[in-house]
């Protein structure tokens, strides 16, 4: 079980004192945000370097939407993502998370010819085709990841990315799946990992109410044995709140990852 952990949920007042605490507690790497990486960028990578964690992925950070209804946003986002995922093969990262939209359509329905959805998924693929091209000549990932249906209208379940993935067709284009999400919105998280495993890059690790694995409903039992039948080698990144003290709270929740596992 390859543990990282998004360099915001780090205790330090830089991010020299939050490496150093997520190698105190064993992650083997840190997910970085990707808001403003390129001033951070040297800074982080001699740090990733000296400490020998590794940057596990970028996580958004762009401008712009990749489906708005205003050309310039649109060309802002493409523009962005491809300096991101630049970025992260520089930093040896998997690749960069992609939510597509948030919220409801900004497209204009047509109907009754097509609908709002059905134009972004047209647009999807296309803008998706052509950051394929940049992923794959730099050897890093576009992570597509499914949100709940509060947080976005357009792909809420593993099947939905990776349907757009088929579309798409590029090594450089693959799925992350988080645990939070996948509470809310598949019928059977280990059902849905084994389903679409073979797109599945990276995991978000995050409990029913976004605290600690272990603090929520949610079944990590069945889905860790779900990521273990289909050989994830991959990293799982914890993306919750902290509640309590972080050197306690920490090693009790890698602790039950591994009960899960067994």
């Amino acid at each position: 079980m390859k543990l990282s952990i998004q360099d915001n949920r780090l205790p330090g007042r830089n991010i020299k004192e939050k490496f150093a605490k997520a190698k105190e507690h064993g992650f083997k790497a840190v997910e970085i945000w990707g808001i403003d990486l390129a001033n951070r960028f040297r800074e982080i990578k001699e740090i990733s370097q000296k400490n020998g964690i590794d940057i596990s992925t970028v996580c958004a950070g762009y401008r712009g939407c990749l489906l708005s209804s205003e050309r310039e946003e649109r060309a802002l986002a493409l523009k962005d993502i491809k300096e991101l995922l630049s970025m992260s093969a520089e930093l040896g990262a998997v690749g960069l998370i992609v939510v597509p939209i948030f919220g409801p359509p900004q497209l204009p329905d047509s109907s009754p010819g097509k609908s709002a959805e059905e134009l972004e998924k047209e647009l999807l693929t296309e803008l998706l085709f052509e950051i394929a091209q940049t992923a794959e000549k730099i050897g890093s990932l576009c992570l597509l990841e499914p949100l709940n249906r509060y947080e976005t209208h357009l792909i809420n379940r593993l099947s939905d990315a990776v349907k757009i993935c088929r579309k798409v067709n590029s090594p450089g284009v693959k799925v992350m799946a988080d645990f939070f999400h996948m509470n809310i919105e598949e019928k059977r998280i280990d059902q849905a990992i084994i389903e679409n495993g073979k797109f599945i890059s990276h995991i978000h690790l995050a409990d029913s109410n976004r605290l600690l694995p272990g603090c929520g409903h949610t079944d990590f039992e069945k889905g860790l044995r779900a990521l273990k039948q289909i050989g994830f080698d991959k990293y799982m990144a914890f993306e919750c709140r902290i509640s309590g003290n972080f050197d306690e709270e920490i090693p009790k929740s890698i602790d039950y990852l591994y009960q899960c596992m067994k």
